[in-house]
C-alpha cells in the first residue's frame, strides 16, 4: 500500500511505517510466521492453474461472467477462460502494457493502458474501441446498463458508450493532497453505479447520465497532519441484497441503503483492501493483518483472528463454511466463517495476492502478482 500526493508522488511513497507490501523493516511490525495447522478440518483442491504473467505495479483482479473467467497482465496480455476448467479459449496481446482490469458484463470486456488507454474487446477478443481517460486508471473499468465507466487517478469519473466508446459523460470530483496509492473499485447495480472515494467518500451516480444519486461518508477524515487525515476507502463496494458496503483507511467499515444512501451502521476500521459480504456478516482484512466479522444486520462484532499480523492479506472472501484471504507470500487461508478459527491452508506461487479473489461457480479463483491464476474447491 502506498501513499501519493495529489501531483507529484514520488517523495511520500514510503511514508507509512508497516504499510509495505512484504512487511516492516521495523522489527515490531515483523509478519507473523505461519500458525501450524494441526487438524485442519477443511481440505481444498486446485482444480486449475494457468500462467497468464506479471502484473507489475499493477492489481488485475480477474472478471467472472457466466462460464468464462478474463485474466490480464502488466505486459498487455488479455484471456479468457473456462471457468470451470481453467482451458484457454482465446489470449491476445493488446498492443501495449495494462494497468488496470479486467471489467467486463459479458458482451464487452475492458483492460486500461498506460497513459490512461482505455481497450475494450468483445467475448470472442476482437477490438471494439480504443478510448483515452483524463490520466492514468489504476482501478479496473466497469462494465453495465450499456456503459463502461471509468475512474482515472485525478479522481474523474467517464461513462463510455460500450459498444462505440463514445463518450457520454464525466464527472469531476476533489482529491484531497495525499490519498493511498491504490486502485479504488466501483460496481454498477443498473440504474446506478458506485464509486469509491478518496477522503473516506462513496458516490453514486445514474448511469444515464452522471448525476449523483447520493454521498456518504465512510471514513472522516481525522488528525493533525495530511498523513493522518488519510481515510480513503479501499478496494471495492460490495452490494448485498439490499445493502451496500465499504472500508475506509484510517476510518470505518459501512454499510448503506442501496437506493438511498440511507446509513444502516458503521464500526472503526481501517483497511487497505476492500471487503466481503455474505448473509450473515461483513469481513475486512486490515491494515495490521487482522480479519474481522461484523454481523451484516447491526455492525456487531462477531470474531477477530490477528494472527496474520503484518503479512499484508488480500480482501477477503466468504466461500461455503469458510472466509479465504491471500498474503505477501502467496498462501491462501480459510478461516471458519463462524469463529475465524484456522480450518484449512494452501500455496500457490510464492509471490504476493493483492488482487480479489472471485468466485466461479463452485470455484474459488486467485491470482497472484506474479501471474498465476489458482482455481480451488472443497470436496
Amino acid at each position: 500500500m502506498r501513499i501519493t500526493e495529489k501531483v507529484v508522488a514520488a517523495s511520500v511513497f514510503a511514508m507509512l511505517a508497516g504499510c509495505s507490501l512484504f512487511g516492516s523493516k521495523d522489527a515490531k511490525n515483523q509478519p507473523a510466521p505461519l500458525v501450524e495447522l494441526k487438524n485442519p478440518t477443511l481440505s481444498p483442491k486446485t482444480v486449475w492453474k494457468y500462467s497468464v504473467g506479471k502484473a507489475g505495479n499493477a492489481v488485475f483482479t480477474p472478471a467472472v461472467v457466466g462460464d468464462s473467467v478474463y485474466v490480464a497482465d502488466a505486459g498487455g496480455a488479455l484471456v479468457r477462460l473456462n471457468a470451470a476448467t481453467g482451458k484457454e479459449i482465446w489470449r491476445i496481446k493488446t498492443g501495449t502494457d495494462l494497468t488496470a482490469g479486467v471489467g467486463s458484463d459479458g458482451d464487452v470486456v475492458v483492460v486500461g493502458g498506460v497513459k490512461g488507454q482505455i481497450l475494450a474487446y468483445d467475448t470472442n477478443g476482437k477490438q471494439l474501441w480504443k478510448a483515452q481517460a483524463t490520466s492514468e486508471v489504476l482501478s479496473s473499468p466497469e462494465a453495465g446498463g450499456g456503459l463502461v465507466v471509468v475512474r482515472s487517478v485525478d479522481n474523474v469519473i467517464t461513462g463510455f458508450d460500450a459498444k462505440t466508446g463514445e463518450k457520454k459523460w464525466n464527472v469531476t470530483r476533489t482529491t484531497p493532497a495525499l490519498t493511498l496509492r491504490n486502485a479504488p473499485g466501483m460496481v454498477i447495480a443498473a440504474p446506478n453505479a458506485y464509486i469509491a472515494q478518496p477522503g473516506g467518500k462513496l458516490l453514486a451516480l445514474a448511469l444515464a447520465a452522471g448525476q449523483q444519486r447520493f454521498e456518504v461518508v465512510v471514513g472522516e477524515p481525522r488528525g493533525a497532519t495530511e498523513l493522518e487525515r488519510v481515510t480513503d476507502i479501499a478496494g471495492t463496494p460490495v452490494i448485498y441484497e439490499k445493502d451496500i458496503c465499504a472500508v475506509s483507511y484510517q476510518g470505518r467499515v459501512a454499510c448503506f441503503d442501496v437506493a438511498t444512501g440511507a446509513p444502516k451502521w458503521s464500526k472503526a476500521a481501517s483497511s487497505d483492501k476492500g471487503v466481503a459480504v455474505d448473509q450473515r456478516f461483513v469481513f475486512v482484512s486490515d491494515d495490521k493483518g487482522a480479519v474481522s466479522a461484523f454481523s451484516r444486520e447491526n455492525g456487531a462484532n462477531a470474531w477477530k483472528n490477528d494472527k496474520l499480523t503484518f503479512r499484508a492479506l488480500s480482501t477477503p472472501v466468504s466461500y461455503g463454511r469458510a472466509v479465504a484471504v491471500g498474503d505477501y507470500q502467496g498462501y491462501i487461508h480459510f478461516l471458519s466463517r463462524e469463529d475465524g478459527a484456522f480450518i484449512g491452508r494452501v500455496a500457490t506461487d510464492g509471490s504476493p495476492i493483492q488482487a480479489d479473489p472471485v468466485i466461479a461457480g463452485t470455484n474459488l479463483i486467485f491470482q497472484t502478482q506474479s501471474g498465476t491464476v489458482t482455481a480451488l474447491a472443497v470436496e
